[in-house]
């Protein structure tokens, strides 16, 4: 399994500045109101998304993806396909690094996504999310409210 540390995240591009820019104004105080903060990228702490697998990582920039409003940075280790699956909420997302696809419903061709790409999913579509590149891919999801992942398999 690869592994991640913070060596691997000193190589930053452009959207990932733009992106820190983002979430920094983006942080919501216990009011619900948008709170001054920032998240230094040495500060990011990746913890596996689903307890006993360490493949898919997530680190949380605000919010609290358990039901609420949220901003969570992802990582995906290199040519890593997730099964089809939906999300009782919708959700959107911009790759940082790597190259991604995010194929719906059986979409044989889908594009793939390089940094500074956006994607965005419906609640219920049915869909994968996969890392196509050769290094491990990080990316940036938001949403209004909480994320699950339920296999539609």
């Amino acid at each position: 399994m690869t592994k991640f540390t913070l060596s691997s995240l000193a190589k930053t591009s452009l959207a990932t500045v733009t992106l820190f820019i983002f979430v920094s104004a983006q942080a919501v105080a216990e009011d619900g109101k948008i709170a001054d903060s920032a998240l230094p990228i040495e500060d990011k702490e990746f913890l596996p998304a689903f307890p006993g697998d360490d493949t898919i990582n997530f680190a949380r920039a605000y919010g609290n993806r358990n039901g609420h409003a949220h901003g969570t940075f992802g990582r995906f280790p290199a040519n890593f396909v997730t099964p089809p699956h939906t999300h009782s909420h919708s959700y959107r997302a911009v790759v940082l690094s790597g190259e991604m696809t995010n194929p719906f419903k059986g979409e044989e061709n889908p594009p793939v996504l390089k940094p500074g790409a956006f994607w965005s999913v419906a609640a219920g579509s049915i869909h994968t999310t996969a890392c196509v590149s050769d290094t491990p891919c990080e990316f940036f999801m938001y949403s209004d409210q909480g994320f699950d992942f339920k296999p539609s398999e």
